[in-house]
C-alpha cells in the first residue's frame, strides 16, 4: 500500500526522509536535506523535531509559494527555537505591522478600561455622537473593538484608492483621520453586523488620546500618547524597537502604523499567550485577553481586535486556519501576510513578517499551520 504523502509539496521530502521504510525504501532514492540557512536557524528542542522544523522554515521562505518572508521567529515556551531573516533584516529591524497594530491598540484600550478611564459598554465618549437624535450615540467601545459599530465603511474597493481605508490613511482624510472616521453615517444599527474597519480602530485611538489630554494641540496630544505607551507598554515589555506613527492632529494611527522588530512583535504575542503577564508582572487583565480572543456575536472568526481560528460563513475569506488545527489559536494579522500566531495549548508564538500577494495568502496560512502542528498539544 503506498504511503500517504504530506498535503504540502514542500514537506514531501521530509516525510520521505523520516519514513522511507514505511513507503518501501530504495537504494537510489535521494532526499534533499533542508537548506543550510534553515538548519542554522533552528535549534534542538523537545517541542519539535529539528529537521522537520528546518523544512518548515524553508517552506516559509519559498518566495514563489508564499512571497517574501523578511522575518520568521518561533518561540516555544517563550524561548526562540527558530529564527531566520531575509537579507538586510534582523530581529531588531523595525517593520510595519499594518493591522498587527490593531491588536496593540486593543491591548491599550483594555488597560484604560482596567484603569477606570473608559467603560466597555457605555456609549463611546464621542461628543458629536451624543447630540440628541444621533443614532450613533448607541455605539459602545465593545462595538468598536468587535468591528460592529454599523458605521459606513469600505475597507477595500476597486480601484483600491477609492476605499475608505485608503482615503482615510492617504487621501482626503489623512490630516485628521479620526474626523474622517467619526463623521461617517450609520449603515446598520450598532451591534448588529460585523464589518472589518481600520476606521473603527482610528476612532479608538482618538478616544484614547482624549482620555489622556483635553488639549487640541497636536504636539501635546502626541506627547501624551507617546508618554503613556512608553511607561505602560514599551518599558514594561522591553519593546525597544516599537514606535507608532501619528497624523497631523497628533492622533496615533493605531489601526495600521506601528513599526517594530520581529522580537518586539513576538513580545506582544507572548503577552497574549501568557494571559496579560510579562516576566511575572501583570500588564493587561487576564479577562481582557480572554475578551479579545473570545466570541463575537457577529462573526465567529473575529474576537475583539484579535482573530480566532474558526470557519466563516460562505462568502467571507478564510482567516488563520479556517477552523483547522488547534482551536485555541488566535492571531494578529496584517496586510500582505504579517502574522503574530499564538497557540497556548502548544506553548507557541510565531511571528512572520514580509510581503505576500492575495493569491499567496492561502499557502502562507497552510504552511503556518504545518509548522504549528510540529509542536505537541499539551
Amino acid at each position: 500500500m503506498p504511503c500517504a504523502l504530506s498535503r504540502h509539496k514542500w514537506l514531501i521530502a521530509f516525510a520521505a526522509a523520516l519514513s522511507l521504510s514505511a513507503c518501501g525504501s530504495s537504494a537510489d532514492r535521494e532526499v534533499a536535506p533542508p537548506s543550510d540557512e534553515s538548519l542554522a536557524a533552528v535549534r534542538q528542542t523537545d517541542g519539535a523535531n529539528r529537521t522537520a522544523l528546518a523544512y518548515a522554515v524553508d517552506g516559509l521562505f519559498d518566495a514563489e509559494a508564499v512571497g517574501e518572508t523578511r522575518a520568521l521567529l518561533v518561540l516555544y515556551d517563550g524561548e526562540p527555537v527558530a529564527q531566520r531573516y531575509g537579507e538586510g533584516f534582523t530581529a531588531d529591524t523595525p517593520q510595519l505591522g499594518w493591522s498587527l497594530s490593531k491588536t496593540v491598540t486593543g491591548l491599550m484600550i483594555g488597560m484604560m478600561v482596567a484603569d477606570g478611564s473608559l467603560a466597555l459598554d457605555a456609549p463611546a465618549p464621542v461628543e458629536r455622537w451624543q447630540r440628541p437624535g444621533d443614532p450613533r450615540g448607541a455605539i459602545t467601545l465593545r462595538h468598536l473593538l468587535q468591528m460592529r459599530s454599523g458605521l459606513r465603511h469600505a475597507e477595500i474597493a476597486e480601484p483600491a484608492y477609492a476605499s475608505d481605508s485608503a482615503r482615510m490613511l492617504y487621501r482626503d482624510g489623512r490630516d485628521d483621520m479620526a474626523h474622517y472616521a467619526l463623521t461617517q453615517p450609520l449603515d446598520h444599527d450598532p451591534g448588529t453586523q460585523y464589518a472589518y474597519s481600520t476606521a473603527e480602530t482610528q476612532i479608538l485611538s482618538d478616544i484614547a488620546a482624549r482620555t489622556l489630554t483635553q488639549s487640541e494641540d497636536p504636539q501635546a496630544r502626541q506627547a501624551a500618547m507617546q508618554g503613556w505607551l512608553e511607561s505602560r507598554l514599551y518599558e514594561p515589555l522591553g519593546l525597544a524597537t516599537m514606535r507608532g506613527e501619528y497624523d497631523a492632529t497628533g492622533t496615533l494611527i493605531g489601526g495600521a502604523m506601528f513599526h517594530a522588530g520581529a522580537g518586539d512583535w513576538a513580545k506582544i504575542g507572548e503577552l497574549i499567550r501568557q494571559g496579560g503577564v510579562a516576566d511575572g508582572v501583570r500588564i493587561v487583565p487576564r479577562g481582557w485577553i480572554a475578551f479579545m480572543g473570545g466570541t463575537n456575536p457577529a462573526d465567529g472568526a473575529y474576537g475583539a481586535h484579535l482573530w480566532r481560528n474558526r470557519a466563516r460563513e460562505e462568502g467571507r475569506n478564510e482567516v488563520v486556519f479556517g477552523g483547522r488545527g488547534p482551536q485555541d489559536a488566535v492571531a494578529a494579522l496584517g496586510h500582505r501576510g504579517q502574522y503574530i500566531l499564538v497557540i497556548p495549548s502548544r506553548r507557541l508564538t510565531v511571528v512572520r513578517l514580509g510581503y505576500s500577494s492575495a493569491e499567496q495568502q492561502a499557502a502562507l496560512n497552510d504552511r503556518m499551520l504545518s509548522l504549528a502542528e510540529l509542536f505537541p498539544a499539551q
